[in-house]
Formats: C-alpha cells, structure tokens, sequence
C-alpha cells in the first residue's frame, strides 16, 4: 500500500477531529487546540483531502476568533487561504461565503475616548486598546489580502473580489487605530457598493479636519475613473449629495469639489477642449495631491 494510500485510509472524517478540538478549545487551551487544527488541516491536505482540510481550517478560525484569540484565528485564516491555493479551487460563491463567516468572525471594538483629562491607569488602557486594535487590523487585512490575491489567480474579477475588497475597506475604516482614507478607498473603488462608501466619506466629513473632507471625496473619484469606472464615479457623488442632505449638512464648496463636479459633466460629454480649460482652470485645487495629475494626464 502506498504512503498515500495508507494516509487516506488512517485519517478519519474530519468531522470527527473537528469535535474533538472544539473540547480543547471549551477547556480554555486555544494553544493546544490550535496545533491540533494546524497539524490536522496539514495532514488531510497532504492526503489530498483538500475540502476536509478547509473544513478543520475554516472551523478553527471561526472558532479561535469567536473567543477573542486574534493572533490564532488569523494564522488558520491565511491557510484556510492558502489551502484554497494549494488546492486549486476556482471562485464561487460557496468559497467566498466561507471567507466571510470568518471575516465576520474578527472582533469589532472602540477605542476609549474622551482621555484628554485621563490618568495614568487611562493612558495604559488607552494604549492596550491601540495595540490590540492594531493587532486586528493587521490580522484581517492579512487575511482577506490573502483571499483578494487567491480570487485574481482563481476566476474573480482582474482586480480581485469586489466583495473582499468591501469586506477589507469596511474594515479598515471601523477598525483602524490609524485611519489611511487613501487605503480605504483603494478597496472601495475595486468594491461594488458605491452606497457604502458614499456612507463612509460622508461620517468622515463629519469627523475629519478642515481640507480633508474634500480631499477624500476627490480622491475616490479620481480613484474610480482611473479605473475606468465614471459610472460608480458619478453614483458616489450623487449619493454623498443626497446623504449630506438628509442629514442637514454641507457638500464641500471648495475649487476642488466644484472642479470635480465640471469633470464628471464634461467627461459625460466627450468634450476634449473643455476637459483642458477645466485643468488650466483648477490647477492649483489639481496639484494638492499626485493621483490627480496622473489621473488627468490619462484622460489627455
């Protein structure tokens, strides 16, 4: 019999171990039970047992991070993902109903506020809260990164999931104890919700400082027309219009905002020389940032 063989027949239903390992897990010994997951999810990959080892991968993660233990439940993430790769599963929508239950699985919580009186034993919780929110956000991006890089090589679109990429964006901008809007954006422009991240520019207009508002706004939509995508483009600023409205608030007035308004009409009218007035026009609200430029000189 061969050694393949042989595994094959000495490994049981993964069921079964996966049972056994919840009861390591109820005792309080996540690190034992995460050796099991990871030596089992090895063994039934090895046997070519592909779907089993998914199987005791994807229950670990859920698991490990159903009870707070992040740094564990990432790694059985990442080779749940991993495993995807090894054994050469298309995208479908099974596969990715199973990489958001464990998206789902990261913890979500806020950071103290209000600390600006705070004592010492403030400041020490304050900066154990930083530190394992830091902790979250670099194990779930880690992880859905993972999974975007497995759907471009797998049958998803040329950019990767548009789903993941909503699932990481959403994520990012919640949970972040560093906000980079520009990072959110990058994966909400490769998303299919143009609503949610309205939503999302919307609540940090509301907390950002001065000249980023409109910033962020500009940025997303240069973000979606060097993507060739001015439909979203246009949805988005509509949407942020009509939410700013319905909350009372302001749209930004800024040169910047108006040149960005100008441009969506002109690029829905194909109008060339107008397109060039209108960079020769708002040059200084186009140079405060980079992607601007290069986005511009693209639709020249």
């Amino acid at each position: 019999m061969s050694r393949e063989r042989a595994k094959r027949v000495t490994l049981a239903p993964a069921k079964e171990n996966i049972e056994k390992i919840k009861k390591v897990v109820e005792e309080g010994n996540y690190y034992g039970a995460q050796q099991m997951y990871k030596s089992f999810g090895v063994r039934y990959a090895s046997a070519d047992r592909y779907l089993e080892a998914l199987d005791i991968l994807h229950s670990g993660a859920c698991t490990q991070l159903e009870n707070g233990q992040v740094t564990c439940g990432t790694e059985l993430a990442v080779l749940f993902v991993e495993t995807l790769v090894k054994g050469k599963f298309p995208y479908d929508n099974n596969t990715l109903d199973r990489i958001r239950q464990i998206y789902q699985k990261f913890p979500r919580m806020s950071v103290p506020q209000h600390l600006e009186l705070a004592d010492d034993d403030d400041m020490q919780q304050l900066s154990e809260a930083l530190g394992a929110a830091k902790t979250r956000e670099e194990g779930c991006s880690s992880f859905l990164k993972a999974a975007i890089k497995w759907s471009i090589e797998s049958g998803a679109h040329r950019t990767g999931s548009s789903e993941i990429h909503d699932m990481l964006a959403d994520y990012l901008y919640s949970e972040s104890p560093e906000l980079d809007m520009a990072k959110v954006s990058y994966h909400f422009v490769r998303g299919k919700d143009p609503t949610k991240f309205a939503s999302t520019l919307v609540n940090f207009m509301g907390k950002c400082y001065p000249g980023e508002g409109d910033l962020a706004v500009a940025r997303a939509v240069f973000m979606y027309l060097a993507l060739g995508n001015l439909r979203d483009a246009n949805v988005l600023v509509d949407e942020i219009k009509k939410q700013v409205q319905y909350r009372d608030g302001d749209f930004p007035r800024s040169e910047l905002m108006q040149f960005i308004n100008y441009l969506l009409k002109t690029l829905q009218r194909d109008a060339l020389p107008l397109f060039n007035m209108l960079r020769e026009r708002y040059k200084s609200s186009i140079d405060r940032e980079p992607i601007f430029n290069e986005v511009c000189t693209i639709g020249t």
